[in-house]
């Protein structure tokens, strides 16, 4: 990153500058007083959104919200390149997912080629721009530094030369790179975006949209300002990398023949540690096979983070929370994880899953019996009621619920101490077996069949609570338990090549896991909460009844320090 960045202290009531511009240009006398905000989000349909779009499309969105405004969203295809239908359909079905919406307030960028066009004539034929034949490489060169000016041999071309080149530019007649319409300025300015910057290039590149009609393709600093004015935005809020480019955006505007003048107000990017955020190196995982695909639960894409079990609110919760400033700062990922499990824990259903199963044997059961307990759905809601899981003499618990020789402080399962099955008979463990290479395959306990289920034998102290399931009922699921996809914290750092930063241990793949009967027929995108194990989601591509896949969202223990 080419700013410097610290890691920032979370503030749940941090002060939105944006809100204090707009309420001073809306007032009586401001500079959009009486007038609608209007805002944008203006994507490039070149990729997935991820997290790092979903701050900019919070506070574009969630602005117009707040002031009874509109928010355009307008597709940025103005560099057909990698653009594709695909893009746009993911990035609306994102965004509606994340419960925004723009009604009829849908654009791209292409739908202004034809208005972009004739308002560049517009500049030539005033003396404000100029056709340019410096190839790229002298354009680079010919650029100046710090107290010495840009140079163009071609700044003073008659205005109707320029018109006749840039039509024959239009038409096709001119190679990729052969010229460029540029914007007659300031060679000397010490805002080297000033000086007298490309409008228009020549690309031979077919267009998603408008196919081959057209070789020139406006560049974004000319593109986005018009496209603001000619949608009537009030208030084009984008990223700081755009501050020193606000004074093209406002001399494009002033300077052509648009009624609107839109205020550009930039704000600091997101960047999240363990992460990257760049579209280009995105891509390059999903291309090299390093991830499944855009929508893998690892992506920072808002498609991988909703297949994780990501939840709305928890998402607008965080781009809510992180506040919005000029400041660059890094966001610890815990606190991401924070705000999902905070909504999880309010709106899961509780489950028992028995993720690496071994046998627990109460050998003094009977066989031909069995019971059925009632078990709270979710003790953070008492209206959620209960549901039914049976009980019988095998039961599935987790490996690691047995030691024969314990740790200290070990409350779980060892020979002589007694355990609370979680709603269910508290048994004291008697033994264990392991088969021929030593590995243990089945453990035995005994409870007391006089004692009703939940009570405490007299004398005893129960100091621990392990889950299980039926081993009669049981269903069969695969469980993936994912971690950040990066063991560096900062892989996107200049200096580091972001492949060499990726977790080996990103992900673990564990089959026969047991679950309750019950979740038999889950169903994406469901989530729940496997007790003491973690948040849990039914993987929206590959599960099904009779193979049910749950990615795990976030585990229980919560590591962000408020």
């Amino acid at each position: 990153m080419a700013e410097e960045i610290k890691t920032t202290e979370i503030s749940e009531s941090s002060t939105n500058f944006i809100h204090a511009f707009i309420e001073e240009d809306i007032a009586p006398g401001g500079r959009f007083a009486g007038m609608t905000v209007h805002t944008r989000f203006p994507p490039e349909p070149n990729g997935y959104l991820h997290i790092g779009h979903c701050k900019a499309l919070c506070i574009d969105f969630g602005t117009a919200e707040k002031y009874g405004g509109v928010c355009n969203l307008r597709m940025d295809d103005t560099n057909p390149a990698k653009e594709d239908e695909e893009y746009v359909t993911a990035i609306q079905e994102d965004i509606r997912w994340l419960g925004f919406d723009w009604g009829d307030n849908f654009f791209y960028g292409s739908d202004f080629f034809d208005q972009q066009f004739d308002l560049a004539v517009g500049l030539i034929e005033r003396g404000l721009a100029y056709v340019c034949e410096l190839t790229p490489e002298e354009f680079k060169k010919n650029r100046g530094s710090i107290g010495i000016p840009a140079v163009s041999p071609y700044r003073d071309r008659p205005v109707a030369e320029s018109l006749d080149l840039f039509q024959r530019m239009k038409s096709g007649e001119f190679p990729a790179g052969a010229m460029t319409l540029r914007a007659k300025i300031d060679l000397a300015s010490g805002n080297f975006n000033m000086r007298d910057p490309a409008l228009y290039r020549i690309s031979h590149t077919h267009h998603h949209r408008t196919g081959d009609t057209w070789c020139i393709y406006p560049m974004y600093d000319y593109a986005h300002p018009l496209q603001d004015a000619l949608e009537g935005i009030t208030h084009s809020l984008c990223s700081l990398e755009f501050e020193d480019h606000r004074p093209l955006y406002d001399w494009v505007v002033d300077n052509t023949m648009v009624a609107s003048k839109p205020r550009q107000i930039e704000f600091a990017r997101l960047y999240i540690n363990y992460t990257v955020l760049s579209k280009r190196k995105l891509r390059l995982l999903v291309e090299e096979g390093i991830v499944s695909g855009w929508d893998d639960p690892r992506m920072p894409t808002l498609t991988g983070m909703r297949r994780r079990g990501y939840t709305p609110r928890s998402i607008r919760n965080f781009a809510e929370r992180i506040g919005v400033s000029k400041a660059a700062s890094v966001v610890e990922f815990s606190f991401l994880e924070h705000c999902l499990r905070e909504d999880l824990g309010a709106i899961s259903q509780r489950a028992m899953a028995v993720l690496r199963p071994m046998e627990l044997v109460i050998t003094n059961y009977p066989a031909d019996q069995s019971e059925t307990f009632q078990i709270e759905n979710n003790p953070e809601d008492p209206e959620s009621g209960t549901r039914p899981v049976t009980f019988s003499k095998t039961l599935w618990i987790e490996a690691e619920d047995f030691m024969e020789e314990p740790v200290k402080k070990y409350n779980r399962l060892f020979p002589g101490n007694y355990v609370r099955l979680k709603g269910a008979h508290i048994v004291r463990c008697t033994g264990c077996e392991k088969d021929a290479d030593g590995n243990m395959i089945r453990v035995f306990a005994e409870y007391d069949p006089d004692l009703p289920a939940g009570s405490t034998p007299e004398g005893i102290k129960v100091r621990g609570t392990i889950h299980w399931v039926d081993i009669n009922t049981a269903v069969d699921a695969t469980v993936r338990l994912y971690d950040n996809l990066f063991s560096d914290p900062d892989p996107d750092a200049a200096d580091k090549d972001f492949l060499s930063c990726l977790n080996p241990n990103s992900l673990e793949v564990l089959s026969n896991c047991k679950v309750e009967a019950g979740f038999a027929e889950a169903q994406a995108p469901a989530n729940f909460q496997f007790l003491r194990t973690g948040y849990f989601c039914v993987d929206s591509v590959e599960s099904r009844p009779g193979n049910l896949v749950f990615n795990r969202s976030v585990a229980l223990k919560d590591s962000f320090k408020k």
